[in-house]
């Protein structure tokens, strides 16, 4: 049987108080999607770049349409992505006035020589490239009186994939934390805290990046199978330990070479949708 796996995510910052149906419908259709897309034999890092993508225009998270401005009325972006057999990666941060930073991340990580790109960097790499761009900001981003993503306080997207070829890859983007300071980048661009990809394990992180970028918790999940010999669930749930720990919260999603998937979280909810070859198809925010 032709093996593959996928898991998405809505971020951690869930709560209790609310009803997630819409987010959880768009995310199964989603999900069905890139099942499709994976029992095809499409590549991992084509198949997360597209849900990624889908996440980030849905406007139901903190990440793209649905992100929230900083603490100056203005939104940055942040998005980073991996290839798992080359450990080839691209991100961006701070990036505003852009469509889908996932594939700003993308276009850093095929075209230049770099992994990372800022602010007004960022962006000139962006209109350079001729990546699409929001035409009127003020009416294309949700804000706090849109009562989506905003109003939840933490909403990164994700999307990690095995595909039929045994290749991983993951992406991450966000909006940040409504009301930031302007400049403040979290563990979504930061390859090794908020994604990583390489042969073992792909990994995608939400929650309070400053938590996650002090434990390098994207690449640390790898490392624990490496090193500690210890499967995909244990590491992961490791790490997630290691934040909780720190007074930190937030989650992961992870697929591991064999087509095993995770996706511990410490807050009250994680939006998030797995799917497999062998038929497993789960669409949760809470326990």
């Amino acid at each position: 049987m032709t093996i593959w796996a996928l898991a998405l995510h809505g971020g951690a910052g869930a709560i209790a108080e609310r009803v997630y149906q819409q987010e959880e419908e768009h995310m199964a259709a989603l999900l069905e999607q890139g099942a499709a897309m994976l029992a095809r034999g499409e590549s991992a890092l084509d198949v997360v770049t597209e849900m990624a993508a889908a996440l980030e225009a849905c406007g139901l998270h903190q990440a793209g349409k649905g992100s929230a401005p900083n603490a100056n009325g203005i939104v940055e972006l942040d998005a980073s992505i991996m290839d798992g057999p080359t450990r080839a990666a691209g991100a961006v941060a701070a990036l505003q006035g852009f469509l889908s930073p996932i594939r700003v991340a993308r276009g850093v990580m095929e075209k230049t020589p770099h992994v990372l790109l800022v602010g007004d960097g960022a962006d000139a790499f962006a209109a350079a490239q001729g990546f699409a761009r929001v035409e009127d900001p003020k009416s294309y981003y949700a804000t706090a009186s849109s009562g989506l993503a905003s109003s939840a306080g933490l909403g990164t997207i994700g999307a990690v994939a095995r595909d039929a070829k045994g290749r991983l890859a993951a992406a991450t983007s966000t909006g940040g934390l409504q009301g930031k300071m302007p400049g403040r980048v979290g563990d979504t661009p930061i390859i090794g805290a908020g994604c990583w990809a390489d042969q073992r394990a792909a990994v995608s992180c939400t929650g309070l990046g400053e938590y996650f970028m002090r434990v390098n918790a994207a690449a640390d999940v790898s490392a624990r199978i490496a090193y500690a010999n210890v499967s995909l669930e244990s590491s992961a749930a490791a790490v997630i330990e290691d934040v909780r720990q720190l007074g930190g919260y937030g989650g992961l999603i992870a697929v591991d070479a064999a087509g095993n998937l995770s996706a511990p979280f410490c807050s009250q909810g994680m939006k998030r949708g797995i799917a497999s070859s062998w038929g497993l198809r789960e669409i949760k925010t809470f326990r």
